[in-house]
C-alpha cells in the first residue's frame, strides 16, 4: 500500500516526528511504501477562502508546500496525520493542511483511508483534534483506520521512551 505520512509539528526532531518515524519504519517493514512530509520544513499557507480552486479544477492559487502534499496525495492510498496537540487542537501547521484540503473538493481524493497520531503532555486534550479529523474524514469519504494518542510528552525527546510507541507500531502493522 502507498502511504503518505504528514508530520505536523513545527519542531524538527521532536516527539511528533519521532512518532511519525516509528510509524513509517513499522509500515515499511510490513511491506508498504511510505512517503513523508514534515511540516517543520514545509511551508503551507492558510486558506483564504478565495474559491479560486472551485473554478480551476482544484488548483489552489497559493504556490507553496501544499503543492507537494497534493502531488503525494494523488499517489497515496492511505493518509496518516501526525500532530502534537497545542491548546486542545492540532498544530497550526496541520490545521493549515486540513483547511487547504478544500481545494480538492470538486476533483475528489485518491486516498481511501486515513489514520491519526496525536501526542501531548496531557491525556485529556484530544477530543477537539479527533473531532476535526473524524469530521473531515467523514465529509471527504475517507475510512478512518485508526487513532493513537500518546500522552506524557513534557520535553523534546520524551517520545523515545514512551511505552505507547508500541501502539503506534501495532497500528502500522495493521495496514494490509
Amino acid at each position: 500500500m502507498n502511504i503518505l505520512v504528514i508530520s505536523g509539528s513545527p519542531r524538527k526532531n521532536g516527539n511528533t516526528e519521532i512518532m511519525a518515524n516509528v510509524f513509517s519504519e513499522a509500515a515499511e517493514k510490513n511491506g508498504n511504501t511510505v512517503s513523508r512530509v514534515n511540516l517543520s520544513g514545509t511551508k503551507v499557507g492558510f486558506c483564504t477562502d478565495c474559491e479560486y480552486c472551485l473554478t480551476h479544477q482544484g488548483v489552489c492559487v497559493k504556490k507553496d508546500g501544499m503543492d507537494e502534499i497534493y502531488e503525494k496525495m494523488e499517489k497515496a492510498e492511505l493518509l496518516v496525520f501526525a500532530s502534537p496537540i497545542y491548546y486542545f487542537g492540532m498544530s497550526a501547521q496541520m490545521a493549515a493542511v486540513f483547511d487547504r484540503l478544500y481545494a480538492h473538493l470538486n476533483i475528489g481524493y485518491h486516498p481511501t483511508g486515513c489514520m491519526l497520531l496525536l501526542d501531548s503532555g496531557d491525556p485529556h486534550v484530544y477530543a477537539g483534534a479527533i473531532a476535526q479529523y473524524k469530521g473531515t474524514a467523514d465529509f471527504i469519504g475517507w475510512k478512518d483506520q485508526g487513532i493513537v494518542t500518546v500522552a506524557g510528552m513534557k520535553e523534546k525527546g520524551d517520545m523515545k521512551n514512551s511505552p505507547d510507541l508500541e501502539k503506534v507500531r501495532e497500528l502500522a502493522r495493521s495496514i494490509h
